[in-house]
């Protein structure tokens, strides 16, 4: 163990800061090896060797952001039969709608107006630009979600967005009024050149509207399970404000979001204006430290724990004889199977709406993915949700199974049965 902490010590100190470049980083937490999170198994690729890498989260002091150390292909992470559909979320589309209308309203957008996203998945978001009759572009590099954009009317690149292109898009005269970028930032290799990118697409008067989860609500709710291979960087907005301003852009406003158990939507802009909104933000990091690695050294000791509990919880309802399944195959929920090391032995099943994950098996543990109905059908004792924050959209879609008496557990921030 003293061994593989001075491993990981020398790892961090050779390692750059994926934003100020900066060398010296300091550790935070170590998984060991991990599958990809989103990398789910069709039954032929069973008996096959699966990618394992290294999952080590860490500290930057030069500009205070916390990211993971290593870098998986983005074509490995996110072109390969990527599983991910935004539409099958009913909170995540009103989330969406919800902000469109308004930036239509603020911005008094309309058919002279261009708006792009970045990371556009399966038009979930574009689409009520649309229904406006606002000129739109997606860009994303899953060929699958790309093309359910394109059936809903979303024009859509299908590639990753990058600097180059972006100067592409500008030289055929094709720059926005707003870009979307949700829970994209996070996950570019190249943090700078996308940043740099944006600074390039956008007008003068624009604004790219940007969500990215909250560091200090990952680190004071130990939601460690959001931690994975797809998720490079975890933001503070000390650190997101050092990563702007480097690029001549300003995070002018934000707004605080309860989804994806808590983010921030960022307002930049290549102007300064400022709002008390940030002000406040960036004065209450400084009081609480989040600037700070101290802020983070207890993280790894808290993230033991709630494994200790989860492993504890389920061994006592398999030894009384209890059925227990899982509820959505989600990144977030391979983390959590594997560092609990849950298998099918533990865990019998997994239940996902999404019809492109069903009949895949879950990375690392194996478990088999299934239609939800098949809650209904063999009525498992406890489901463990897995997307815990989507836990009231599940619990309200499975109120049929609760009445029956079947029981949920919600894992973050601690153990809790419903």
């Amino acid at each position: 163990m003293i061994l593989e902490q001075n491993n990981f010590e020398k790892k961090c100190s050779k390692t750059q800061c994926r934003s100020c470049r900066e060398f010296g980083l300091k550790p935070i937490l170590d998984f060991g090896l991990m599958p990809l999170s989103d990398g789910l198994l069709s039954e032929e690729l069973l008996s096959k060797q699966e990618g394992m890498y290294p999952l080590e989260l860490v500290f930057c002091p030069g500009c205070s952001l916390v990211q993971i150390l290593e870098t998986v292909p983005p074509e490995k992470l996110f072109c390969d039969d990527y599983p991910y559909y935004s539409s099958f979320s009913d909170f995540l589309l009103e989330h969406s709608r919800k902000n469109v209308l308004s930036l239509i309203e603020k911005r008094k957008l309309g058919p002279d107006s261009f708006v792009v996203e970045l990371a556009s998945n399966d038009g979930y978001l574009l689409k009520n630009y649309v229904e406006s009759g606002i000129p739109c572009l997606g860009i994303d590099p899953a060929e699958g979600p790309s093309q359910v954009a394109e059936k809903v009317g979303v024009p859509t690149l299908c590639t990753f967005f990058t600097k180059a292109l972006a100067q592409r898009l500008v030289d055929e005269g094709r720059k926005a009024d707003v870009i979307h970028a949700n829970n994209v930032l996070a996950h570019v290799a190249d943090t700078n050149g996308f940043v740099e990118g944006i600074r390039i697409l956008l007008k003068d008067k624009g604004v790219a509207v940007i969500e990215v989860p909250y560091v200090r609500e990952m680190i004071d709710h130990c939601e460690f399970d959001t931690i994975y291979h797809e998720h490079l960087c975890y933001f503070s907005v000390t650190a997101l404000d050092r990563l702007f301003r480097r690029h001549k852009l300003f995070l002018n406003d934000i707004q605080r979001l309860t989804i994806h158990g808590g983010s921030l939507r960022l307002f930049v802009s290549p102007y300064e204006d400022v709002l008390e909104s940030v002000q406040k933000l960036m004065e209450e990091e400084r009081e609480t430290g989040v600037d700070n690695y101290e802020y983070y050294t207890s993280f790894s000791k808290k993230v033991q724990d709630i494994r200790k509990q989860m492993q504890q919880l389920l061994q006592d309802l398999k030894s009384k004889g209890k059925n227990i399944a899982a509820y959505g195959a989600a990144a977030k929920g391979a983390i959590m199977l594997n560092y609990i090391e849950a298998d099918t032995d533990i865990i019998n099943f997994v239940v996902d709406r999404n019809v492109h994950k069903q009949g895949k098996y879950m990375p690392g543990k194996h478990i088999p993915i299934c239609d939800p109905a098949r809650l209904m059908q063999d009525m498992p004792d406890y489901v463990l949700i897995l997307p815990w924050n989507f836990k009231d959209e599940i619990l309200s879609q499975q109120a049929a199974f609760r009445a029956r008496g079947g029981k949920f557990i919600i894992p973050i921030p601690e153990p809790l049965i419903v």
